[in-house]
């Protein structure tokens, strides 16, 4: 299959790496002194694990032109900044999918209003990676935490589903088809938003979100009352076994996550946070529409989404 990757970040940039050592036909869209990065150095990539280090050498470009043809545009870009490529990917009529690939509380519409129903796919990382010394240090995420997830809109298992699922496993990336990316997504949300908030109240440290039961706690019911939130919307829990949120006791949750936040990739996995604050202040506010739409209280929510203000920013 032939990929562009719109955007050259940390996580559009292990994708297209991985993709390109997989023998696929990759080129990646990068601008400005990224550009000039890989062009000359390649990606360098740092197994966040056990530390092996690969370059790769591959096509960079820096614009998508409408007569450009590929089978699939990997839109790797944070939430916010998804509206500005719009008009370029709707002027490229050559390239049938397209993937927006990241963070979405407010569902495909823009998309599909703009590029039209039958090209937009949707998709989330199962890879978390941070800038090291010159290279980008990842950890793939196991299958039965977070796998590379991917789907089309009505949930079907199509063809051109299933054969870019192939290529992002034969990449080294464990992938699951899903039925409902759009409820996927806004279960993503309504988990990592308070995560993240919870992680910015304790100054950015795992350690010490991982010894405040306080902040745990919060962090905790915040996400259940995105759940309420989800279902009182129609919005089902997504993939099925994070509902146990919902019902294992209080302790043992604040247990298990505890442990997850202490784990060694755990600083991997949220450096994203530190460099993300634009987007989820974006995301909040598309689920704060989506709390509007419901007679749900969400005090937990609101104490931590306080920590996005540009008040907690500032004096940070």
């Amino acid at each position: 299959m032939r990929f562009l990757v719109y955007g050259a970040g940390n996580i559009g940039s292990l994708y297209a790496a991985r993709l390109a050592q997989s023998s696929q036909e990759v080129a990646i869209l990068a601008r400005g002194t990224r550009l000039e990065q890989i062009c000359q150095q390649g990606i360098e990539l740092e197994d966040g694990v056990s530390g092996k280090r690969t370059t790769t050498s591959l096509q960079v470009v820096d614009r998508l032109d409408p007569d450009d043809a590929y089978d699939v545009v990997l839109v790797i870009l944070p939430k916010h900044r998804i509206a500005e490529v719009l008009p370029v990917l709707a002027a490229n009529d050559r390239t049938p999918s397209v993937m927006f690939f990241g963070n979405n509380a407010a569902g495909p519409g823009a998309m599909t209003d703009a590029i039209g129903r039958d090209r937009v796919l949707l998709g989330f990382p199962g890879a978390a990676a941070v800038p090291r010394g010159g290279a980008i240090r990842y950890v793939i995420t196991s299958p039965r935490e977070q796998p590379t997830t991917v789907g089309e809109l009505d949930g079907s298992k199509s063809a051109r589903i299933v054969a870019i699922a192939s290529a992002l496993q034969a990449a080294g990336f464990p992938v699951l088809v899903c039925t409902n990316m759009d409820a996927w997504l806004k279960t993503h949300v309504a988990e990592i938003l308070p995560t993240v908030c919870a992680l910015y109240q304790a100054g950015g440290e795992p350690e010490q979100l991982a010894s405040s039961d306080e902040l745990l706690r919060l962090m905790l019911r915040a996400m259940r009352e995105g759940y309420q939130v989800l279902r009182a919307n129609g919005v089902p829990i997504m993939p099925g076994n994070h509902r146990v949120f919902e019902w294992l006791p209080e302790s043992l949750l604040l247990f298990l996550m505890r442990r997850m936040v202490k784990a060694e990739t755990t600083a991997i996995k949220l450096g994203h946070a530190e460099q993300g604050r634009a987007e989820w202040q974006c995301l909040a506010e598309e689920f704060r529409s989506l709390i509007e739409r419901v007679d749900v209280p969400t005090p937990s929510i609101d104490a931590a989404y306080r920590q996005l203000s540009p008040a907690s920013a500032a004096a940070e």
